[in-house]
């Protein structure tokens, strides 16, 4: 039996640091343009290469913390195809669920790095998606897909009504928030866990709101426990009507990118185990504090050890009783 199998699209990103570039803002900085010369050569300062995808960050994530992970992924044929596979089985990631289609592109990104922050250009192939037989497990993980989700997502609803004791964590993508966010909201409903950034609470409540009032609203639409993320500033977690604050560790910000998958990893890894919800939130904030301090989304992923470690240099940081959610 795994203990998680992720579902979601995968890709190979590409990194460009750049520092000749522009950040104009309005005035509340709520809305930032990353700016470039036109018809200029953009000197680039730095670059590397990883595996991306939420799907694949999160089972390599939870590989990494001694979960039995596999992943469900269409690749194409193609080098970047064998590359993503390659590395996921290099992570201790099961690639059998991985399907390689003939005469089909893989998904790549391009990540602009600027101060720390990340503007992704990103390539969607087109896919068919499917859900294959899926081998026992103790929770599934699904993730951002692209056009034609809302297929392999019927299923997965069939299959969770026949399999009760399953176990699912949803963290949408930006096609299914942005283009099928009505679709994409019939999963909530059997979601035990919920995990995502401000920015994408907002989408799924419609607008923005304090964030007493955002995790009421999210939690409305079904799922049982429900985690925002808020970039450097930290993270809440709901489950009931109380919200929990998290701050985030003072560390040295190199990259975001991976960010909120090696939050997802650390706190299902903890959460799976039976920790209870803060101490869940402090092993998401290490994993998370891990990764950002390196390029690529699987690069700074922590062990067991590496998180414990983590927790224990920053013994004041801890979670607390926000305060209640609006009433339900």
């Amino acid at each position: 039996m795994f203990d998680l199998i992720t579902i979601g699209d995968a890709t190979l990103d590409t990194f460009l640091i750049v520092d000749d570039a522009t950040l104009q803002c309005d005035v509340r900085r709520e809305h930032c343009q990353l700016c470039l010369d036109y018809a200029e050569k953009i000197p680039i300062k730095e670059t590397a290469q990883s595996v991306g995808g939420n799907a694949a960050n999160v089972a390599a994530g939870a590989s990494r913390l001694g979960l039995a992970a596999a992943i469900v992924t269409q690749l194409g044929d193609d080098l970047n195809g064998y590359a993503i596979h390659d590395a996921l089985q290099e992570a201790g990631v099961d690639t059998g669920l991985v399907s390689l289609q003939p005469r089909a592109t893989t998904r790549y990104s391009i990540v602009l790095s600027y101060r720390g922050e990340r503007t992704i250009l990103a390539y969607h192939a087109a896919r068919r998606y499917r859900l294959p037989a899926l081998p026992a497990a103790r929770w599934l993980y699904y993730t951002s897909l692209g056009e034609s989700f809302e297929r392999l997502q019927a299923r997965l609803a069939a299959y969770l009504k026949r399999h009760r004791t399953l176990k699912l964590a949803v963290n949408p993508g930006s096609y299914q928030l942005k283009k099928g966010r009505e679709e994409f909201a019939k999963i909530l409903p059997l979601t035990d866990l919920l995990i995502v950034n401000k920015q994408e609470a907002e989408r799924l409540a419609g607008e923005k709101r304090t964030m007493r009032a955002l995790c009421a609203a999210v939690r409305r639409l079904g799922p049982k426990t429900v985690v925002v993320t808020d970039s450097v500033r930290g993270s809440f977690a709901s489950q009931g009507d109380d919200l929990y604050f998290l701050p985030s560790y003072p560390v040295k910000v190199v990259s975001k990118t991976g960010a909120g998958d090696a939050y997802a990893s650390g706190f299902l890894r903890a959460y799976m185990s039976g920790s209870s919800l803060p101490e869940a939130m402090q092993w998401g904030t290490a994993n998370a504090g891990g990764v950002i301090q390196q390029w690529g989304a699987q690069t700074g992923l922590l062990t067991e050890k590496d998180v414990r470690r983590m927790i224990a240099r920053h013994p004041k940081i801890t979670p607390f009783l926000r305060h209640q959610c609006l009433s339900l």
